[in-house]
């Protein structure tokens, strides 16, 4: 450390100047220290650069790989492939027919198997809504028998209380259902 040289320079809060020199003159050792320092910043700089120079290349030489390949499976610059390079072509593009086919056949059952669920979700309701409404239509049938006070047999008309409820078949109307259309029917028998 005898040998070092030392330079220090200090400016105070005022922006006074204070220096310090271990040799006779600062400035051939400011120099010494600019010299060195860009030296060292110059030498890592071009290799930096030709890395990323060789990297671009090796990317780019990938993208053309790429869209020639993808251009060839279109059907497109097919002339300068070989017999052995057209038939690997071929078995690739079989091979990924073979998967689209696969993963849409696939697709389709998920979907199937998802329908027959709700089908099976919908007969279901449906069954209980049947046996709902055939409990509720025997309630009022029930309901408006024992409402009139038992004068059904009185009167011998048995049919005397679907009368408000009944629609007659004169009457043409497309929407005859439930229960007391079967009450007329049998009545007429």
């Amino acid at each position: 450390l005898c040998d070092a040289e030392v330079a220090l320079i200090i400016f105070s809060g005022r922006g006074r100047l204070f220096e310090f020199s271990s040799s006779s003159c600062m400035y051939k050792t400011l120099e010494k220290y600019r010299s060195c320092n860009y030296n060292s910043q110059e030498a890592t700089a071009p290799r930096e650069s030709e890395i990323n120079y060789q990297e671009y290349l090796k990317l780019k030489t990938r993208v053309e790989f790429l869209q020639t390949t993808q251009r060839n499976i279109l059907g497109e610059d097919l002339g300068p492939l070989s017999m052995k390079e057209l038939e690997q072509l071929e078995n690739q593009i079989e091979v990924s027919l073979k998967n689209i086919r696969s993963r849409k056949n696939q697709a389709l059952l998920d979907q199937l198997f998802d329908l027959k669920n709700k089908e099976q979700e919908l007969q279901d309701l449906n069954k209980d809504l049947r046996k709902k409404l055939q409990e509720a239509t025997a309630e009022n049938a029930l309901k408006c028998s024992w409402g009139e006070g038992g004068h059904n047999g009185a009167s011998g008309n048995a049919i005397e209380p679907y009368q408000g409820y009944l629609q007659h078949p004169e009457n043409d109307s497309p929407l005859q259902i439930g229960y007391y259309q079967q009450a007329y029917l049998d009545h007429l028998n």
